[in-house]
């Protein structure tokens, strides 16, 4: 399932969201050369997580193979800020495309229930949550961690307390057909954080890494972040502002 838009209207314009894809944005084409090998392999090494450098269990110079002929190299002492500059990263296009379009879907309404101020700590905050998680359970991993979908898993945790009954439409794909269907927040993103569950669950088997490619408990930490810190950022007055747009939805006391 893919969602391609929601009913929620939002009713103040989400500058953060916009801004923080274009950061995204900005940093692939200006920082990864818009997927350039060498550029995509230095940016991926020099700034993204390694656990296994931050928690010190992988030894200096140990070497994890980056492509054809290149190497990432361990360098302990220089990992704590990348804690915060992987969010800004990511490994292909696609993997920049897909994130973006999520945060887009998902993260205006929750601007909308915050303020932009609030939105900006909020989203960070849960991706350093979803990189404590994934470094927590692969201490000594030496794959780099990028890319925003800690954060953004967040931003869904938080939409899906909000506004659990709101209709997201999702493409569909049994083979060769394609429909379209709506069903409820929680419905879409609660089959999606099972997926993350049971990946996450299958990943601790991988040897020597917890998720072999894809951060999975990174995911299943920005959701958890998201769920729980939302009732300390979200706005009441906003909220139900929000809120008054759809349909005849109950009021739960949100701060």
């Amino acid at each position: 399932m893919f969602p391609y838009s929601d009913e929620n209207v939002s009713l103040r314009t989400p500058f953060l969201t916009f801004a923080i894809i274009a950061a995204n944005v900005a940093a692939w084409m200006l920082v990864q050369g818009a997927g350039s090998p060498l550029a995509l392999a230095r940016s991926v090494c020099n700034l993204g997580l390694v656990a296994g450098e931050l928690t010190g269990q992988l030894r200096p110079g140990t070497a994890f193979p980056m492509g054809e002929g290149m190497s990432c190299i361990v360098d302990a002492g220089r990992e704590p800020i990348h804690v915060l500059t992987h969010m800004f990263l990511h490994g292909s296009w696609m993997h920049l495309l897909g994130n973006m379009w999520f945060l887009w879907i998902f993260g205006n309404n929750v601007e909308d229930s915050m303020g932009h101020f609030r939105f900006i700590v909020f989203y960070l905050t849960c991706g350093i949550a979803a990189a404590i998680l994934q470094v927590f359970i692969a201490p000594a991993s030496g794959v780099p961690m990028v890319g925003a979908s800690g954060a953004i898993s967040g931003v869904m945790g938080a939409y899906v307390m909000l506004y659990p009954r709101a209709r997201v439409y999702v493409l569909v794909l049994l083979g060769f057909f394609v429909t379209t269907v709506a069903m409820p927040a929680w419905t879409m993103i609660g089959y999606w954080a099972l997926i993350q569950l049971f990946s996450g669950v299958v990943s601790l088997g991988a040897q020597g890494e917890a998720g072999g490619g894809v951060a999975f408990w990174a995911h299943i930490g920005g959701l958890a972040a998201g769920v729980v810190l939302i009732r300390f950022f979200a706005r009441d007055d906003y909220v139900q502002e929000h809120r008054a747009q759809q349909w005849a939805p109950k009021r739960l006391g949100w701060r």
